[in-house]
């Protein structure tokens, strides 16, 4: 989840779970259903107390048996949407087993340099219980078992999202690697239910972008700097920037990111696929490293928004694990969830057609305009579409108090006290046997092994969080309060009473510009009003510029998340712009 410092002209762009997802065993040829780790082993036993003092040797990049792809009848699999993967699945046109090994071929060919591909570097490890996995599924059809409408379907997240399986949870970092994940995430319970195959973990910005003023956007110590498809040499924008790129290169058809300001959108936008942040809270975060229980959020990033509305489908579910029930639940964008929320219990795929933006009042909030001439000038191509596809234009629908949160110190004030509490109470429910328990710990761990974890940056944002102040200290609620009062009633709800609308755009993310080492040239992006009410954002697809792909962005109230996709799945079927990735050098 990115927060982006502002500084420099840059913009800074939970947690406790018990059960372990269920799986499933192949024994004497007969299904076994019972609540076990999905792999064939059990997963790598805790590390000695005494923290190694030597370099980490980085995860292997590709499954250890690695074979060549089978012949499939799937004719452009890589580009298939997931009705077509899940027809082509039931009808055994292929087999999940196939389809799995497509994909980590696909990432060993393309994710280095070693086979010729373009080192797009988006994923830090695959699981090597894929194929063993994949075969249960394959096994699970076989005899008339369809888990949910994920069944067989592999997909990445990032690596903040823990798994208790044969794969870490590090958030980029060395320094958890030999701190054990004991419990899945909520979200991934809920992935395994639905039949999905956790294939890996998603590079991402080290840290969620959380550590230093002049962080590089996709760079972790574990993964190395990840890169645009669309041109290597430009950046992802961060810090699900593995998330978006195993998406746009087609790794797999689906991911979750996940968002503290910026981090699903700005990404998504860059890399030319869809992405939402959902509500917060709408998502469980339990299970997810966290920077801010008030403004994180995991969420999908698909290549339409269809397959991204099936995903948060399955994500979507109230947890009362998750922060948004405990001791700042007042914090939350609704003191409780809102019907047909639970798990299972809303499609957001429903509604989604071209008629969505019919009748729509859609508000042009051109004060979010301005951070990018050149996004800017492709968003304001594209409004007539919604125009077209039957949408009323309201412009100049500003949210009142963007100038007073933008400038301000507060929303990092909040987010130091936030991460400092958080990440323990995340180490303690998910990795307590291992050798880091602290932020101290960590920071320790970067000076000494400098030679990995400080070649691109400090950790001055991880050192001014170990001295923020208590989430018990009266300033820090009085902050809070006074941040979600500017964004949620004074902000994005008084723009929407006001004008009676249903909805705002803006432009995602500002074009995505060359990778430089010390920090991103990143002129900003439409976030973080949303971000700061814990209010829904979704980026689709809206145009290109210099052949680099620009989001647009659709913002709303809490929960009006299937509103948001509706109106996005109308923007799209009308608007088709996305194109297939080049892989290109230079400019």
């Amino acid at each position: 989840m990115s927060y982006r410092p502002r500084s420099s002209s840059t913009r800074f762009p939970l947690t406790r779970r018990a059960l372990i997802g269920g799986g499933a065993l192949l024994a004497g040829g007969a299904i076994a259903f019972e609540a076990v780790r999905e792999t064939r082993k059990p997963a790598a036993p805790a590390p000695t107390p005494a923290a190694t003092t030597t370099p980490r040797t980085p995860v292997a990049r590709a499954p250890a048996r690695h074979v060549a792809s089978p012949a499939t009848k799937l004719s452009g699999i890589e580009e298939v949407s997931l009705a077509q993967l899940r027809q082509a699945l039931d009808t055994r046109q292929i087999s999940t087993r196939e389809l799995v090994q497509l994909s980590l071929d696909r990432i060993a060919q393309m994710d280095t340099t070693e086979q010729g591909g373009p080192g797009l570097r988006a994923v830090i490890e695959t699981n090597p219980d894929a194929a063993y996995i994949a075969q249960v599924r394959d096994e699970e059809l076989a005899q008339g078992k369809r888990r949910g409408p994920l069944h067989g379907i592999p997909l990445v997240v990032k690596d903040v999202v823990a798994t208790a399986d044969a794969m870490h949870t590090t958030a980029g970092s060395f320094a958890l690697l030999d701190n054990p994940t004991t419990a899945d995430a909520f979200i991934v319970e809920r992935l395994r239910e639905a039949g999905a195959i956790i294939l890996g973990k998603a590079n991402m910005s080290e840290w969620s972008a959380f550590r230093s003023y002049q962080q590089t956007s996709g760079w972790s110590a574990r993964g190395g700097q990840a890169r645009n498809p669309y041109r290597l040499d430009v950046s992802p924008w961060g810090s699900s920037s593995g998330s978006a790129i195993a998406v746009a290169a087609s790794y797999v058809p689906l991911s979750i990111g996940a968002e503290t300001d910026g981090s699903i959108v700005c990404p998504s936008s860059a890399c030319g696929v869809v992405g939402l942040k959902p509500t917060v809270g709408l998502v469980s975060r339990a299970g997810v490293l966290p920077v801010s229980w008030t403004q994180d959020s995991p969420g999908p990033i698909a290549r339409s928004v269809r397959d991204a509305a099936l995903l948060l489908t399955v994500l979507a579910g109230d947890d009362p694990d998750d922060p948004a029930h405990g001791a700042f639940a007042w914090a939350a964008p609704a003191a409780n969830a809102p019907p047909g929320s639970g798990a299972g219990e809303f499609d957001y795929t429903a509604g989604l057609d071209a008629e969505g933006l019919r009748g729509a009042r859609i508000g042009i909030c051109r004060a979010l305009f301005h951070f990018d001439d050149a996004a800017a000038g492709v968003v304001d191509n594209v409004l007539g579409v919604l125009e077209q596809a039957g949408a009323t234009l309201v412009d100049n629908a500003n949210i009142p108090t963007i100038e007073t949160l933008a400038p301000a110190q507060t929303e990092m004030d909040v987010l130091l006290t936030e991460f400092n509490a958080g990440l323990d109470d995340f180490i303690a429910a998910y990795q307590a046997g291992g050798p880091v328990q602290t932020i101290d710990d960590v920071i320790a761990y970067n000076i000494e092994h400098a030679d990995q974890e400080m070649q691109e940056c400090d950790q001055q944002v991880l050192e001014m969080a170990r001295g923020a102040a208590s989430v018990r200290n009266d300033a820090y609620t009085e902050t809070l309060a006074s941040n979600l009062s500017l964004a949620r009633e004074q902000g994005i709800d008084a723009v929407m009473d006001e004008l009676a609308l249903d909805a705002l755009v803006a432009p995602a993310a500002a074009v995505p510009t060359p990778i430089q080492s010390g920090g991103d040239d990143f002129s900003g992006s439409c976030t973080q009003v949303s971000a700061m009410a814990g209010y829904p954002i979704l980026t689709v697809p809206a145009g290109s510029m210099r052949g680099l792909p620009v989001g647009i962005a659709f913002m709303g109230r809490a929960f009006s998340d299937a509103s948001l996709l509706r109106f996005g799945s109308a923007f799209e079927q009308a608007h088709q712009v996305r194109t297939r990735p080049e892989y290109r050098s230079g400019a």
